[in-house]
């Protein structure tokens, strides 16, 4: 209690208060007396009662807010790698023809790597012209070794067959000469021993002239016998093993070639591949400084297209939304800096909620109203629903499950531009001649939904079939009859308080009277297979607009209570597919 308060007088603090609950019960009646809604309560001893069942049309709908956007929009992304800084960006709004500078990128990082990769490429230039040097050395040896190579097989293949066709045959021929000549110094020394002998006898010769004639003559036979033999041993080894060492060499000097040729090959491989990774290091280097140049060249954004220019959001805010960007701001790879929105259709983004995304579906029909354009309704149609939820909406609720949706408008006007917000009604189904009571006139209690009916001055509790239903009436099947008086809350100490009892901090739980600003009631549990509005949770609350007021009935986004609906006694009732706590309109 602050200072002021303790000081007042007790009077005059409970004046302020009691003049407003007297303006807030004749705003009131003024509302109802002027929106018609007066015929929904009826009054018997000075109190309201509740409301008539009645017959007529219902629409079930989806209402949600969205913003509109170019259908045909041109987005300038960050396509630097990595995060960078926005150095400039123009102004948002700026109108800007082709080639015109939209938004520039802090470079400095790269333009350093550009100086280094141009030393890095020069590097490799040079490896790459030493590789192919080498490689021109090594081939040019290479043939040099095995020209030599191929020159000694020639030499020993012929050496070999000059052994066999000529050598040979000389050799043997050459021990037969020897033998003959020996053959004839033999017999030349005989004849001279002979006739020494006939002269000794006469003793024309001294004893030693003899034994020399006799000397002679032995060695003469010794002589050929050696080159009888020498020829016996040319033929049996000598030719044979000259003729092995040549084939021998022959074979060696095929191995040779062989071998210098793999040799040179294998050092030519070696060299190759080092001519061809210094190649390939050099591709990559210069791969790297075009890739570098194009990303400096990518940092200046211009326009691709005429237009005016719509800033992107930074994703990951607070309620799902993100800042415009700016200049200053960190921007990452593929986010999308500005947008340049092209002319013709116009579209609508939308987020739905999970406990209705099975009622929307593609093609549903839809009614737009633009807050920039108000008094005028415009045409849509669902193009597209979102397989998996948005995960920007977590932010704001991590239990909170949303789905984004595109909605084609039909007739877009020059007056629509992106950003603009709109309400949005998908048309989901068309009741026609059902009855109907207020949403808040069901209470979901044990698993039954119940209304309580009044007849004179005794209220009955009866269970009631209801089908499906929007925001505000819901479809009743069963266990209630046309002109029914139906209350809107029920009873005190009707229901039973433990079974119906919810949280005492929730003003759900709490009774009052309809329109006297309680929270509004949930759902009542429909049946199978029935449709149902959309809802944001259990019992939560949307401040998202509705519509306006569709002909002969009541506004969109308001409640049939005239306010922010009746609280009750027992648990919120259930859906088996929940409205939505956002405004939807009826027909009737």
């Amino acid at each position: 209690m602050s200072t002021t308060e303790k000081t007042s007088p007790p009077a005059k603090r409970g004046r302020p208060g009691l003049a407003a609950a007297v303006i807030v019960v004749l705003l009131a009646g003024a509302w109802l007396a002027s929106s018609g809604l007066s015929g929904w309560f009826e009054e018997e001893t000075g109190a309201i009662e509740g409301f008539r069942v009645e017959r007529g049309n219902l629409s079930i709908s989806v209402t949600e807010r969205g913003n509109l956007t170019a259908k045909n929009s041109h987005s300038l992304k960050c396509e630097v790698e990595g995060r960078t800084t926005i150095l400039y960006l123009i102004e948002e709004g700026t109108h800007v023809a082709v080639g015109d500078l939209i938004a520039e990128l802090d470079v400095s990082g790269l333009l350093d790597r550009q100086v280094s990769q141009e030393l890095r490429v020069q590097a490799a230039r040079n490896s790459f012209t030493k590789a192919k040097a080498n490689l021109e050395i090594q081939e040019t040896e290479n043939e040099s070794l095995i020209a030599q190579a191929r020159l000694a097989q020639d030499f020993a293949e012929q050496d070999l067959a000059k052994f066999i066709d000529g050598e040979r045959d000389e050799l043997v021929a050459l021990a037969d000469e020897e033998i003959s000549l020996a053959e004839e110094d033999l017999k030349i020394a005989e004849d001279q021993f002979l006739w020494s002998e006939k002269l000794a006898e006469k003793g024309f010769l001294t004893r030693t002239e003899l034994e020399r004639d006799e000397l002679s003559f032995a060695r003469a036979r010794i002589m050929m016998g050696q080159k009888r033999r020498a020829k016996e041993l040319l033929i049996k080894f000598d030719l044979p093993k000259r003729l092995a060492e040549l084939e021998g060499a022959q074979a060696e000097a095929v191995r040779d070639v062989r071998k210098v040729e793999l040799q040179a090959e294998a050092q030519v491989i070696d060299f190759r591949t080092a001519v061809e990774t210094s190649e390939r290091m050099l591709e990559l280097e210069e791969e790297e400084l075009a890739k570098n140049s194009i990303q400096i060249e990518k940092a200046v954004i211009r326009a691709p297209v005429e237009g005016f220019v719509v800033y992107g959001r930074e994703e990951g805010g607070r309620w799902g939304g993100g800042e415009p960007v700016k200049e200053g701001t960190e921007v990452r790879e593929r986010k999308e800096i500005v947008s340049i929105p092209g002319d013709g259709q116009m579209v609508a983004d939308a987020s739905v909620h999970e406990s209705v995304l099975e009622q929307v579906t593609e093609g549903l029909p839809c009614l737009l109203a633009i807050d920039a354009l108000p008094g005028r309704e415009f045409h849509g149609t669902v193009s597209r629903v979102a397989r998996l939820p948005d995960k920007n909406s977590w932010f704001a609720n991590p239990n909170l499950r949303l789905y984004k949706t595109e909605i084609v408008i039909e007739g877009s006007s020059k007056e629509m531009r992106p950003g603009m917000s709109c309400s949005i009604e998908i048309l989901v189904d068309e009741l026609t001649d059902v009855l109907k009571i207020p949403l808040q006139a069901v209470v979901h209690n044990g698993g039954r939904n119940l209304c309580f009916v009044r007849s004179g001055r005794e209220v009955e509790e009866r269970e009631v079939e209801v089908g499906q239903h929007n925001t505000k009436w819901v479809e009743v099947r069963s266990g209630l009859s046309e002109g029914e008086l139906v209350l809107l809350t029920p009873p005190p100490g009707l229901l039973d308080d433990e079974s119906s009892a919810t949280d005492p901090g929730d003003d759900r739980s709490r009774p009052g009277p309809a329109g006297a600003g309680g929270a509004r009631p949930s759902p009542p549990a429909a049946t199978e297979g029935s449709g149902a509005g959309s809802r944001r949770g259990a019992g939560g609350e949307s401040s998202r607009r509705g519509l306006g007021p569709p002909a002969g009935g009541t506004p969109h986004g308001s409640r049939p209570d005239g306010g922010g609906g009746a609280g009750r006694r027992g648990s919120a009732p259930s859906s088996a597919a929940a409205p939505s706590d956002r405004s939807a309109g009826e027909g009737s």
